[in-house]
């Protein structure tokens, strides 16, 4: 579904992505592991068309980024982005106004699975209650690429449970999801896929199974030993 060749993006003197080279298939959970500065937003906004590569290539169904294809991507970035007098059903119109493929009655359905009623006010929300609006009105998108950029960042453990069953709820065949994420132990049970992505690079990445088969370790532990030890591995 996606490719990515060589990808490179360079800030004046900081580079943020350095020859990355990676492939999304369909029907599968990607996560996109690495510490914060480690590149993994830079890629995400790459790919959702927010931001030019230095160099490299990005395709969608063997075609290169366009308008068309950006239709078919929904990216939910780690930042807040409501404004303050929307409520929740105002966040639902906003999108619906913006995205063809917005669906308002998988919104509403999505807002009940999470706990949010249509009343509730963007600027009275917990940073937990916001994660939830902006993960239901991403997944009410009928996208074929799915993008979380930290999802689960200064979340409680019981909203992470409710955030991580929704999402499993929302993988299909047709579609991929890829999440981003430092907190590795919270999406090693539901991945099946995994990016290390380290100085702006892939320091490993394979199927999880065969990973934990091959290397004898968990997804934990080779994060461990990847950003600890300072190591880097073959996908």
């Amino acid at each position: 579904m996606l490719h990515c060749e060589n990808l490179e993006k360079r800030y004046m003197t900081v580079t943020a992505i350095k020859d990355m080279t990676l492939d999304i298939e369909k029907g599968k959970i990607y996560a996109l592991l690495g510490p914060n500065g480690s590149g993994k937003s830079t890629f995400m906004k790459i790919v959702a068309g927010l931001t030019r590569p230095t160099k490299g290539l990005v395709t969608m169904d063997g075609k290169p980024l366009s308008v068309e294809s950006k239709k078919k991507i929904a990216y939910m970035p780690t930042e807040a982005y409501f404004y303050n007098y929307m409520n929740c059903e105002d966040v639902g119109k906003y999108y619906a106004d913006f995205f063809e493929d917005f669906s308002i009655e998988r919104f509403h359905r999505l807002m009940e699975e999470l706990e949010l009623t249509h009343k509730d006010k963007v600027n009275k929300m917990s940073s937990g209650m916001t994660a939830k609006l902006k993960l239901a009105v991403t997944l009410a998108r009928d996208a074929h690429l799915i993008m979380l950029d930290e999802p689960l960042n200064g979340i409680d453990i019981i909203a992470r449970d409710t955030i991580i069953n929704t999402v499993i709820k929302n993988a299909r065949d047709d579609n991929s999801i890829i999440i981003s994420s430092h907190l590795v132990d919270e999406l090693e049970k539901i991945i099946d896929y995994a990016v290390f992505i380290k100085n702006g690079s892939v320091a490993l990445c394979g199927e999880a199974e065969k990973l934990r088969d091959t290397h004898g370790r968990s997804i934990v532990e080779l994060y461990k030993e990847i950003y600890t030890a300072g190591g880097t591995m073959a996908c």
